[in-house]
């Protein structure tokens, strides 16, 4: 029996039954490198910058940067991968990435990074997450039947987070050997290696009932639908107000992290990766209490336990309080995050299903623009652990 037939026998819990399927299974393990590379990326980036400046406002700039272009490049994004082919689409954000991680890993080596450049080039890297996260949206539900598609898409999170766990771990380990720039050469290969894992899919192209849309008419829709959608903007509202006042954990962590006993890149990789274990633990358990509570219960009770467990990481005395209140953090993350893309994915046909999903990912990720630099010049303005206090309890309100 081949490699493949046994995975199709193999009997899969609920939770893990999309990976029985080939295409899911490598195209989940591409999205798994992806998240890697970006999460590496901004931990060498965030921790590089906490070593050109003390300013707390350039620190959680560096959050902003990153998330930033999904912001303003959704909506074109969205409709590129609904009208071109999603795979050669898939595999030319991968190489936008290697392209910036070359040009990141060159300037760390020459050590030419000042904190602006260190910003545009993180700004460059967060495009490629702005034009590959609405197309593999847009993948999954055509690779996974429609009864599996919320298991898929927490095994996206799963990627997401684990890649949370790795990403971190990884880029700590080498910034102790040899520096960022090694982070940003190794970011670089992974890349690659993704590019040429797309391009092996054979996608079965289907056959459009209705004629093909240019590019500008492909946007003009695809707003226009959103505006029709009052459940599709309740959705994107919440998102964006959840991330608002949920980012500055993320954002202004590197400087917690320092603000510790002992604290160092090795304290700050350990919470960060601890908060990608919670946000996996979070996706397994989450199953079983979508049957037993409504997506706005779900989204109440993850919302106050992220929030409950960031106001324990702003008044920890040490890592040996921070870590498994970051853990509960990423439980509670996942919980409010996931059921609301469920909701959204869940509420658009396909046809329009990329460019839905994009306008729903500006939501979250201008939320998280805004809400680091909001945050983090309050933070400047007036004191780190009071300014993660406040947004502890803002979050709550979600």
């Amino acid at each position: 029996m081949c490699i493949r037939d046994r995975f199709r026998h193999v009997r899969w819990p609920e939770a893990l039954k999309p990976l029985a399927g080939a295409v899911f299974r490598r195209l989940w393990l591409v999205w798994l490198v992806a998240n890697t590379v970006m999460w590496a990326n901004d931990v060498a980036a965030g921790w590089l910058m906490t070593s050109l400046t003390t300013s707390p406002l350039l620190v959680a700039l560096v959050q902003a940067a990153s998330t930033l272009p999904v912001f303003l490049l959704g909506v074109p994004s969205g409709a590129l991968a609904d009208i071109l082919d999603r795979r050669r689409w898939f595999a030319m954000t991968q190489l936008w990435v290697v392209v910036v991680g070359i040009a990141l890993a060159v300037a760390s080596f020459t050590e030419t990074l000042d904190a602006t450049w260190l910003l545009v080039l993180t700004f460059l890297h967060g495009i490629g997450l702005a034009l590959r996260w609405p197309v593999f949206a847009a993948i999954t539900p055509e690779i996974v039947p429609r009864s599996e598609l919320p298991a898929a898409l927490a095994l996206n999170g799963i990627s997401m987070n684990g890649s949370r766990i790795v990403g971190p771990i990884l880029a700590g380990a080498l910034i102790a050997s040899f520096g960022p720039s090694a982070v940003f050469i190794l970011n670089a290969l992974l890349s690659l290696g993704a590019t040429w894992a797309i391009l092996r899919w054979r996608r079965e192209v289907t056959t459009r009932a209705l004629p093909a849309e240019r590019f500008f008419g492909a946007i003009r829709v695809g707003l226009q639908f959103v505006r029709q959608s009052p459940p599709l903007q309740a959705a994107m509202w919440r998102a964006a107000l959840f991330f608002l006042n949920a980012v500055p954990q993320m954002a202004l962590l590197p400087l917690l992290a320092r603000s510790l006993p002992g604290g160092n890149a090795a304290t700050y990789t350990l919470l960060l990766a601890l908060m990608g274990l919670g946000a996996i633990v979070g996706v397994l358990v989450l199953p079983r209490f979508r049957d037993t509570y409504s997506r706005n219960q779900l989204v109440v009770r993850a919302s106050l336990l992220n929030a409950a467990a960031a106001l324990i990481v702003a008044t920890a005395p040490s890592i040996w309080v921070a870590a498994p209140a970051m853990l509960i953090a990423g439980v509670g993350w996942i919980g409010a995050a996931n059921t609301m893309t469920v909701a959204a994915q869940l509420g658009l046909p396909d046809w329009i299903r990329a460019r839905g999903m994009a306008i729903f990912q500006m939501s979250m990720m201008g939320g998280s623009a805004l809400g680091a630099a909001i945050w983090g010049k309050v933070a400047e303005q007036t004191e780190l652990h009071g300014t993660l206090i406040a947004s502890a309890l803002m979050s709550s309100l979600t």
